[in-house]
């Protein structure tokens, strides 16, 4: 195990101590490096085994479909909650076709976790969060999926069926989930993935450490960012419905940041629903019921969001209880 850790906080240092020298790279793109470059190894191993959890999904699609309509919001929520936005790709797909409830939908939106996870998962600090918001994200999802098939009873237009091709379904970063057992593109996918994030990230953070710069501290910057005001979670889940697997990476460096709260990353993230939300706006031919679907998202984020911000029921409490501080 010491080995181990020896060998983690290597590669961990390891940018640190080959980019601080350099005297000509301005003192925030050093940061921006050091905080990005660390990350690649542990994000390639992540998304390793998401490509396991992607190739046996492919072939057991059919299954999912099945049981994502005999059970609704239980089951479509414990599938979303893995670390990828191609269940959500699917249940809007499957949703267009009015093979799957209003509710099921809510769910798989509020439960996917897309990129927070991955990012999380590299940052010892902030990894101890990553259950409570999966557990939150599973629960919140699994109360307000039933709730919307029991109270929101307007009636979607019936669509227009067309057939749809094995190859057109995508999971995340538009990976053809049909192809998902070429050897190949077992290992190709992970390393596309996490260039793609890594390049988020070092983006993000890019922007974050030159207006750091800017501000003097995170503190300063963080009032720029209206922490610990009510707007923050609302306008946190206004931004989390953006279709596009940068945004949760975003969200997640910003609140690592400590710029946005825990309350604004929940909120944001119950928003987040990746590409499945593009499938929706794309394909759903019914606008009234797309706006419906994504305003009981931006709402149940805000609510959940202000719950944490303001610890409302001592909900912090509970899971300071058993060792993790929000």
């Amino acid at each position: 195990m010491s080995a181990i850790t020896e060998v983690l906080n290597f590669i961990w240092n390891m940018p640190e101590e080959l980019i601080e020298p350099i005297e000509f790279i301005p003192d925030f793109l050093k940061d921006a490096l050091i905080d990005s470059l660390g990350l690649i190894p542990f994000l390639f191993i992540i998304f390793v085994l998401i490509e396991f959890i992607e190739r046996y999904y492919a072939k057991k699609r059919h299954l999912f479909v099945f049981w994502i309509k005999k059970v609704g919001p239980l089951f479509g929520s414990l599938f979303a909650s893995l670390p990828q936005c191609g269940f959500s790709v699917i249940a809007s797909t499957v949703y267009t076709r009015r093979l799957l409830s209003r509710g099921t939908l809510v769910a798989v939106y509020l439960a996917t976790s897309d990129e927070a996870i991955p990012v999380l998962l590299t940052y010892p600090q902030k990894a101890p969060l990553i259950l409570p918001i999966i557990a939150v994200k599973i629960a919140v999802a699994i109360v307000v999926g039933y709730i919307v098939d029991w109270l929101v009873t307007y009636n979607a237009k019936e669509p227009v069926i067309e057939k749809v091709h094995e190859d057109e379904i995508e999971g995340c970063c538009h990976h053809h989930l049909i192809h998902a057992s070429r050897k190949r593109d077992f290992w190709l996918h992970p390393l596309k993935h996490t260039l793609n994030i890594f390049v988020f990230i070092f983006l993000i953070s890019v922007v974050l450490a030159f207006i750091l710069s800017r501000a003097g501290s995170e503190e300063i910057m963080a009032k720029y960012c209206l922490m610990n005001s009510p707007l923050q979670p609302f306008l946190v889940s206004l931004v989390g419905l953006i279709p596009n697997c940068a945004i949760s990476v975003m969200l997640t460096m910003l609140f690592v940041k400590n710029t946005i709260s825990f309350g604004s990353l929940i909120a944001g993230l119950c928003t987040s629903g990746g590409l499945g939300i593009l499938v929706l706006l794309r394909k759903n031919g019914d606008k009234k019921d797309t706006f419906i679907i994504l305003g009981l998202l931006v709402l149940v984020g805000t609510i959940l969001g202000l719950i944490f911000q303001y610890n409302v029921f001592n909900i912090n409490g509970l899971f300071e209880a058993i060792g993790v501080k929000m």
